[in-house]
């Protein structure tokens, strides 16, 4: 692929699993793209470059080899301090696992660290909220992401919890963790700027910062997703014979300007400083409170939404009801 059209400014190693396969791999990867990049407007050391991690397939070799890649941010699946829980949800590693993960990491001089944190796990408890909390404060990343759980159609779960088997928590105790999170992490000076995500200064994620702000990105390997001109598009999975031809592509979206102009909204309004009107006056030359008056009178009405000087954003029932909001710039 030719980059020379692009300016790149962050690269997200996500997956499935980017730390299952050898780090040398990930390393050849990241070799060919900074040949690739050697004219790119921003230089190599200053794009922010993420990789995935699940604790129970890391070793010390792996995090020492993406180190030497150029890899400057890591993202660790932690979920719960709780094995119980863990294991409920299908995870391969244990919190003791997590920890040696983490020294590892730390160890090898890595500094920018996200942990993801689940809420709303069959049979968990504030009480198991409050202690993985305490242990996050104690080990110190400059991000969390907390994520509610999603119970996908046709899973095992998903089963195990039509039978009874498993137990959410009431939508009103899910509610109770995510306002402990918010209120506990923003008290250790981490700023919540989207509704999953909080950073400590300067660490905000800049990857999905440019998805919220509707920036362009480029998807490689087997059915990565992109969006390119106004286009969202995947590439095709693994073939019958394991090869995958990027040029195949999947049309996801098409968009016109007016399903632009919604995006931009829906997207925006994940963050907590919401959409700004004049970058979308300035992006689009429209004024969103004229364009989508009758959209943002009702969600006011209902005190999902606030407007305030040059901003439009969520209200604290808004960030509760956030789907609520999105569904009306669908």
């Amino acid at each position: 692929m030719i980059f020379g059209e692009y300016h790149v400014t962050t690269i997200y190693i996500g997956g499935g699993t980017p730390s299952y396969i050898e780090g040398k791999y990930i390393k050849k990867l990241l070799e060919e793209l900074k040949e690739r990049l050697k004219n790119n407007e921003t230089k190599w050391e200053e794009i922010e470059i993420t990789i995935e991690i699940n604790p129970g397939t890391i070793t010390k070799q792996k995090v020492k080899q993406y180190k030497e890649a150029g890899i400057n941010r890591v993202s660790i699946g932690l979920q719960s301090t709780k094995d119980a829980l863990l294991k409920q949800i299908g995870r391969i590693h244990n919190y003791q696992e997590f920890l040696e993960a983490y020294s590892m990491i730390r160890e090898e001089g890595f500094e920018n660290l996200n942990v993801d944190l689940m809420i709303g796990l069959p049979n968990q408890t504030i009480q198991d909220i409050k202690q993985t909390l305490e242990e996050i404060k104690r080990l110190e990343p400059n991000h969390v992401s907390v994520y509610s759980l999603m119970v996908e159609e046709d899973t095992k779960m998903e089963q195990l919890i039509r039978e009874g088997k498993l137990v959410l928590p009431e939508e009103e105790t899910e509610r109770k963790m995510y306002w402990y999170v918010k209120n506990t992490l923003e008290l250790e000076g981490y700023k919540h700027y989207e509704i999953s995500n909080f950073a400590k200064e300067g660490k905000v994620s800049k990857h999905n910062w440019n998805c919220w702000e509707q920036k362009e990105y480029i998807g490689l390997g087997a059915a990565a997703h992109s969006y390119l001109k106004g286009v969202r598009f995947s590439n095709s999975a693994f073939s019958e014979d394991g090869k995958w031809d990027f040029k195949k592509k999947k049309i996801e979206e098409k968009q016109n300007l007016e399903d632009k102009k919604k995006e931009y909204m829906l997207l925006g309004l994940r963050k907590i400083e919401g959409v700004s009107i004049g970058k979308f006056k300035e992006k689009y030359g429209d004024n969103p409170i004229f364009l989508f008056r009758g959209e943002l009178a009702k969600l006011v009405k209902d005190g999902l939404l606030e407007i305030s000087g040059d901003w439009i954003h969520l209200t604290n029932k808004g960030l509760d009801l956030a789907n609520l909001v999105w569904e009306e710039f669908v």
